[in-house]
């Protein structure tokens, strides 16, 4: 396979992935509504989590999250902290200035802990992700850096533009816009996070 059509392949399977609505959606959104910035500051977080995992599936340890109780555990953890997060924005909507919570002062640290609490992350990365690391090692160290590179980059792209048209959107339609937002961030990571913990819980008696 050619070297620019992998890289297309790349971009393509990424994007259908880091689009899927989820908890960093969820908060790329919500954050974005008062920092456009905040979207790749999410992204860096995630990136933090994720190049690292990227190497570690490459040297074949990836494996690790296949177990079920790593998976199930993983899930219930991580579903809490969603939870948390969720009820934390749904609070904000509350105060005279819309705030999102103590725990959304740091949207890189949010990137990272929503990375590291969701399985489906973990999951997608010992298959699909670890199928287009095997697929790049045919094009030497140079192919899984620019496979690594560009799904972040992916990732990068996607969480700012989020962040940037929820914070336009902030400015032309006022507060009330910002409460809308923050009530729907709210609400979506609570359902993914119930999700999660469900499907954790369940996977505890497969």
């Amino acid at each position: 396979m050619p070297f620019l059509l992998f890289l297309f392949e790349v971009v393509f399977i990424s994007l259908s992935g880091v689009m899927a609505p989820g908890p960093v959606t969820a908060v790329a959104v919500g954050k974005g509504s008062e920092k456009p910035a905040a979207g790749a500051w999410i992204a860096i977080g995630h990136g933090m989590v994720e190049i690292p995992l990227m190497v570690a599936v490459y040297f074949g340890v990836g494996k690790l999250f296949q177990v079920e109780g790593v998976k199930a555990a993983t899930g219930i953890l991580g579903g809490l902290f969603v939870v948390w997060m969720g009820i934390g924005m749904l609070r904000g909507i509350r105060q005279d200035a819309v705030q999102p919570g103590q725990e959304f002062r740091s949207p890189v640290v949010a990137g990272i802990l929503l990375s590291l609490g969701n399985p489906y992350f973990l999951v997608w990365w010992v298959t699909v992700g670890a199928a287009l690391i095997l697929r790049s090692v045919e094009f030497g160290l140079l192919g899984f850096l620019a496979f690594a590179a560009g799904h972040w980059l992916c990732d990068l792209a996607w969480d700012s533009f989020l962040s940037v048209l929820s914070f336009k959107g902030g400015q032309f339609f006022g507060k009330g816009f910002q409460k809308a937002i923050f009530a729907i961030s709210g609400a979506m990571l609570l359902f993914f996070g119930g999700k999660l913990m469900w499907e954790g819980v369940a996977g505890l008696f497969v």
